[in-house]
């Protein structure tokens, strides 16, 4: 039988990060802990704080499950998680500028050149083009398990438009105003100040043609898409304009916004749309989502874009295999945080080993994202496994797998009471002139028993996530 790590417990006795959260657990009875639950929901969705499901029918727009037992990390924890996550943001933004560029990692010998260049992440329309400062992802979501006291493992790089980090402001901003009494007990590191390290981050790679204050926007696709909450928070919290495509346009040497009292020039658009949408004259033309010459006035110096077009490539799961000889090739140094070890399915070796092997892996699409198009082999039927085998065959190269790991737990508020229940940790990592993160993170929750998918769109929950202060 599997066993697997308990953040809070060690054989029984209570780790010490999680020392004064067992009087509060024991002392909270069954009807304070509904209440408390209920106006949670309360006060998640007077925010509006949603997330939307498409294809299953009905009200597309559902309230993110709420964990009120926050996740805790020491501060000798985070500090070694900071040294990892920044080293691999470095290693990542250096190996976007490299194959944009002359590609020595590739003629290296150390990554092959189809998994860069025949890579449908990998945008031709940017070779040979280095963006303002050369940095090509500005915010890198770097998704985390654990599986031991001391043993971390990155599963997958995020480094086009990781969302989820309204949820980690807003569980703080909720846990504060429901127990008061648990902040002033602990010395627990903000994570406020986010918002402003993203406005500088942003500010800090606006392109030389920029003179005086640079002007951040946030554009979205609109309200139909499903972190649209997250962009109209994000924007209000930095104190710049939200914007869609049909709001900006292109004259001159320049990005300009309409505004009430005329054109604006921009500077720095953060985009959370994707690359193949954000210019109808570069990319996909039937686009009404983004801004017809925007990749003309970017490749000209008029305006940065974060993150920039092509940043993808970085985060495919045949690339990420790489990322640890990124660090190596680049940096020098050995990774801090180790890769789970993966099989590409396009090598016919590895192939064989995951068909032979299928009933105990993970299987992942390269390009998929969200728990979908994944098979949990442990967790499936046999009819499940053998459809999915089929899958593989027809295409090899479109998958990877992994080894089931044994995440760790931390205790969790169900119906019954309090039961342990895998997570995942998603940092978010900013990158500009320098490479800055809060100490705190995004902790997503399988809250059914026993499962190992965390994504919300897949009912999982988020957490709280603290950084006790030294």
């Amino acid at each position: 039988m599997t066993t697997y790590f308990n953040e809070m417990y060690d054989n029984g006795a209570v780790r010490a990060p999680y020392a004064r959260l067992e009087d509060w657990m024991r002392q909270m009875p069954a009807e304070l802990r509904q209440m408390k639950q209920a106006e949670a929901e309360t006060l998640f969705r007077r925010i509006g704080i949603t997330f939307a499901v498409y294809g299953e029918g009905g009200d597309p727009d559902r309230l993110i499950p709420f964990d009120m037992f926050p996740r805790v990390f020491t501060a000798a924890e985070w500090t070694r998680l900071e040294r990892g996550i920044k080293q691999r943001a470095r290693a990542l933004n250096m190996f976007l500028a490299d194959v944009y560029g002359r590609g020595e990692i590739v003629k290296a010998g150390r990554i092959p050149a189809r998994l860069v260049y025949e890579n449908e992440a990998y945008e031709k329309a940017v070779v040979g083009f280095v963006p303002p400062k050369g940095v090509y992802s500005h915010i890198v979501g770097i998704d985390l398990v654990r599986t031991g006291p001391d043993e971390f493992f990155v599963l997958e790089d995020n480094c086009r438009t990781p969302s989820g980090v309204s949820y980690m402001l807003e569980n703080r901003e909720i846990m504060m105003r429901m127990f008061p009494d648990l902040f002033r007990e602990n010395r627990i590191q903000p994570v406020d100040s986010y918002s402003e390290r993203l406005r500088r981050t942003l500010a800090s790679v606006a392109p030389a043609k920029c003179t005086g204050e640079p002007r951040v926007v946030l554009l979205t696709p609109g309200h139909f898409n499903s972190a649209y909450y997250e962009h109209s928070f994000l924007a209000d919290l930095m104190g710049v304009e939200l914007v869609e495509g049909q709001d900006l346009f292109v004259e001159g040497e320049f990005v300009w916004m309409r505004t009430t009292e005329g054109p604006k020039k921009v500077d720095v658009i953060y985009r959370r749309i994707d690359d193949a949408f954000i210019d109808p004259l570069c990319f996909r033309p039937d686009s009404m989502l983004g801004v017809p010459g925007l990749m003309d006035v970017y490749r000209s110096g008029g305006v940065a874009i974060c993150s920039a077009p092509g940043a993808g490539v970085a985060d495919d799961k045949a690339v990420y295999t790489f990322v640890p000889e990124m660090v190596r090739f680049y940096l020098g140094e050995e990774p801090i945080l180790n890769n789970v070890p993966t099989w590409q399915c396009g090598k016919a070796d590895d192939l064989k080993y995951v068909l032979d092997n299928l009933p105990e892996l993970v299987v992942k699409e390269v390009h998929g994202s969200g728990g979908y198009g994944m098979l949990v082999g442990p967790k499936s039927t046999k009819a499940e496994v053998e459809a999915f085998r089929l899958k593989i065959l027809d295409d090899p190269d479109n998958y990877i797998a992994q080894p089931t790991l044994a995440l760790s737990t931390t205790p969790t508020f169900v119906a019954e009471g309090i039961a342990p229940r895998h997570v995942d940790l998603r940092p978010y990592c900013l990158v500009g002139e320098s490479i800055d993160l809060v100490p705190g993170a995004l902790t997503r929750v399988a809250l059914k028993d026993g499962s190992l998918v965390v994504n919300s769109s897949q009912g999982g929950g988020v957490k709280d996530t603290w950084v006790l202060a030294e």
